[in-house]
């Protein structure tokens, strides 16, 4: 589950990100020369989609194009990210990546590498992943639910959204980092995880804070840590995973714009241009504050940078836990 917008709040942001000021005079003449196409490889409503659609209506304003939104879910985002890279690199086709692009493609047959089949060419925002823990649980602290694993081999569940997504990775991860057991119980999607969750079936979650916000709102669960390196600005109370335990660990989810390889550089640089503005807008922050995120622009050998450490260190997790989808 993902904070959504409704109506009025998708229009408040939209309106913000198409407002007078954005546009410049065009520094890539010929371009765009029609429609563009912003695929999102997931299901309409989840975090990808609500990132997607502002964005999209940003552009929208800033180019004088439509920029259409279109749904290609499947395999772990694999089809719609499969779609972009089959698509011509002439900057009229985008991806919405994510943490999850980075993960699922380590370990799923794809006609594309995650490298070398697309160019990056912005993040918008990043943020953390949180340990949640189920209601009277007796760990206060992710110290002591470490110390208990250390105690109790494969005595503690934890729950995932999924098979190879950045949650079943980033605690496979925490799983190397600490040399503990702790036995994973993959679901469909998140809801199913925290009604178990809720329930006491499950010991604890590692999951973003959007997908457990109404859990936190309401009290019924309590949140011990964060997953970054640095306690969150959001959550100063709550120590980092690696503050409570001494391991050496640490998880940043990131959302970002991809294009299939070989986009005429003119082109991806101002994509990174427009993009980097929109996320900066002040209903643009808004909406990320709703998602438990913040704004991460990048300049483009940046982001490439950055993206070619995540695939890396994902690549090596998988191969270290082995890390296998049937």
């Amino acid at each position: 589950m993902s904070v959504r917008l409704n109506r009025r709040s998708l229009l408040t942001v939209t309106a913000g990100l198409s407002a007078p000021g954005l546009a410049l005079a065009n520094p890539t003449p010929g371009w765009p020369s029609q429609n563009l196409r912003l695929v999102v490889p997931f299901t309409p409503g989840g975090s990808n989609d609500n990132f997607a659609r502002p964005v999209a209506e940003m552009l929208h304003g800033s180019l004088g194009r439509p920029v259409v939104v279109e749904n290609r879910p499947g395999a772990a985002g694999s089809i719609g990210a499969a779609f972009v890279a089959s698509a011509p690199a002439d900057g009229h086709t985008l991806l919405l990546a994510s943490s999850s692009f980075a993960t699922s493609s380590t370990i799923r047959r794809t006609s594309f590498d995650a490298l070398d089949s697309f160019d990056a060419i912005q993040r918008l925002c990043t943020a953390p992943m949180v340990v949640v823990t189920k209601p009277n649980s007796p760990f206060r602290t992710m110290g002591q639910l470490v110390n208990y694993a250390r105690a109790n081999p494969g005595a503690l569940l934890y729950g995932m959204a999924g098979l190879g997504g950045v949650g079943h990775f980033a605690k496979e991860a925490f799983n190397l980092a600490s040399r503990l057991r702790m036995e994973a119980v993959p679901y469909a999607g998140i809801a199913p995880a925290q009604a178990d969750l809720v329930a006491g079936r499950i010991d604890f979650l590692m999951t973003t804070i959007a997908s457990v916000r109404g859990l936190l709102e309401a009290g019924t669960v309590p949140m011990i840590a964060v997953s970054t390196a640095e306690r969150d600005v959001d959550l100063p109370n709550v120590p980092t995973i690696r503050e409570s335990t001494g391991i050496d660990f640490e998880v940043t989810v990131w959302w970002g714009i991809l294009a299939p390889r070989g986009v005429p550089a003119p082109v991806q640089q101002r994509l990174n241009e427009e993009i980097g503005k929109a996320v900066r807008v002040p209903s643009y922050l808004r909406f990320l504050e709703a998602e438990g995120a913040r704004p991460a622009p990048l300049g483009l050998p940046q982001f490439r940078e950055a993206l070619r450490e995540d695939v890396l260190r994902w690549r090596s997790v998988a191969t270290e836990a082995r890390i296998t989808v049937n």
